[in-house]
């Protein structure tokens, strides 16, 4: 079963990383589970509830967390990204599926986007978030639940098994040119 879910993850980040990105769309669930490891399903806003007792919460962002959004107005089912670096005590940055509008659609990866805590005491219970068409950090501030923390470690090995994947297809086709040649 780990070895079949391993492969399932190193195939799907194998594709992300093939896939054309104007090929390309994701919805954020989806995404930040193949990206962070998380072994969280459904609707977004569903994953604080769900990660109770299977994974560490808390308001403190840490590399390799999700930042779990809160339904609210047009986010009906909220939204989830991976954190993928701790700027300063009010300030990451994340990566994550299906926010900005790029290029006229929806659905695109976002690699390292700038996200603000906008709360009141500083305990990232709203945040503001880099909105692609407008160049910078959006003006509306979204509530949040907090982070899970717990998929790091198998979102590495994820990229890992992808790089190697990715580097035994290169070799792969090298040699097949190199043959038919």
């Amino acid at each position: 079963m780990l070895k079949n879910a391993k492969f399932a993850m190193g195939a799907l980040l194998l594709a992300l990383i093939a896939t054309p990105a104007s090929a390309q769309s994701w919805q954020c669930a989806p995404f930040a589970r193949m990206f962070s490891g998380l072994q969280l399903f459904g609707n977004a806003y569903t994953w604080w509830q769900q990660a109770t007792g299977k994974y560490d919460r808390g308001t403190a962002p840490k590399a390799g967390a999700v930042l779990v959004f809160k339904a609210a107005g047009a986010m009906r089912v909220g939204h989830v990204a991976t954190v993928s670096k701790v700027i300063s005590d009010r300030v990451i940055e994340v990566t994550h599926a299906n926010w900005s509008i790029i290029n006229g659609r929806r659905g695109q990866v976002e690699r390292n986007v700038k996200v603000v805590d906008a709360s009141a005491n500083g305990d990232w219970s709203k945040v503001k978030v880099w909105y692609a068409p407008i160049h910078g950090v959006g003006i509306k501030a979204y509530p949040v639940y907090g982070f899970i923390y717990g998929g790091a470690k198998a979102a590495a090995k994820a990229v890992r098994d992808a790089d190697k994947a990715l580097d035994d297809a290169a070799l792969a086709k090298v040699e097949q040119i190199t043959s038919a040649g």
